[in-house]
């Protein structure tokens, strides 16, 4: 099925008890006992961000596919459409989900893996964009975000590597992962058809040279640039 970025699914809820029942159904489809591709497989990851321009009502959605061996890209794509939702902690994902599927969709690759710029089962409602992506789209997803939002961790190791659960009470939610020695950690979770053990290989494997995963700082550039020019234009 294919989207645009400014076509709402049929049902789209417009109020926060309809997006909290969509969560609540929706998260009982999340796939959480595969292992998911292995993070030492060929394989092309995908990541997805996105910028807003609240003034204008306009969200640019970026998808940049990169070779998980050589971090070469291999493809991109951008969208820009309306958002999508009223701004709601923990109802993040329904904002931007219809401009996300549109950029996806116009990748010209398979993604074997998608990296979000945010959160998986790391979520107050177990339930955050890299699942409920994952979950439309049924691909491997997982999510890499750049702070513990509400959950507790202590202090990894200071070495490359070194990781310590991302708990909330004593369920681990995600782990916070130390990708470059003495730098603070980025913070990972499932989100779909992959293990905790291998979304934090893929980060790991994927932040080669920088705290943040490659596929994070090229979609990051790449949306903000798409806004940037939407933005320009009106």
């Amino acid at each position: 099925m294919s989207h645009t970025p400014d076509e709402l699914p049929a049902g789209w809820p417009t109020t926060e008890a309809e997006a909290a029942a969509v969560q609540d159904e929706l998260r009982g489809r999340v796939v959480r006992d595969e292992p998911g591709p292995s993070p030492g497989s060929p394989l092309i990851a995908v990541g997805v961000d996105v910028a807003y321009d609240d003034e204008r009502d306009l969200v640019a959605a970026a998808a940049v596919a990169l070779d998980s061996g050589t971090l070469e890209v291999v493809a991109e794509a951008t969208a820009v459409g309306r958002i999508a939702f009223p701004y709601v902690p923990g109802l993040l994902a329904f904002r931007e989900i219809p401009t996300v599927l549109a950029v996806l969709d116009r990748l010209p690759v398979s993604p074997g893996l998608v990296v979000c710029d945010g959160y998986g089962l790391a979520h107050p409602r177990r339930f955050g964009l890299a699942s409920h992506l994952g979950v439309l789209t049924d691909l491997p997803t997982i999510g890499v975000a750049k702070n513990p939002f509400t959950f507790r961790h202590a202090e990894p190791g200071p070495l490359r590597g070194d990781a310590s659960p991302l708990l909330d009470g004593e369920e681990e939610v995600g782990r916070a992962v130390r990708t470059r020695a003495g730098v603070k950690p980025v913070f990972v979770s499932v989100g779909h058809r992959v293990s905790l053990d291998h979304a934090c290989g893929f980060t790991l494997r994927l932040a080669r040279d920088f705290r943040l995963p490659e596929t994070t700082r090229a979609a990051d550039a790449l949306c903000r640039a798409a806004l940037r020019t939407a933005s320009a234009g009106l």
